[in-house]
């Protein structure tokens, strides 16, 4: 089985975290909702620290590596 996209891991984890919080679940659901978004997010952080490699490895420059700290524009700044 394909392991699943980055995405598609955080939408279900948002959606365990949102379920968990109405506080309707039963104690076994809870658990294992919780066990299932520990491994959502160890997958999302996974694939998060593969694309800072692949960033920091298409950044290299004469043998060394220039690595730039990412600065996300602010939301709602339309440019």
């Amino acid at each position: 089985m394909a392991e699943a996209k980055f995405e598609d891991a955080l939408a279900t984890l948002e959606e365990i975290v949102r379920k968990m919080e109405q506080g309707e679940l039963t104690l076994d659901e809870s658990l294992a909702s919780f066990e299932e978004g520990i491994r959502l997010a160890r997958l999302c952080s996974r694939k998060l620290d593969e694309a800072e490699r692949r960033i920091e490895i298409l950044l290299k420059k004469e043998g060394e590596t220039e690595v730039k700290p990412f600065k996300p524009e602010p939301e709602g700044d339309d440019h």
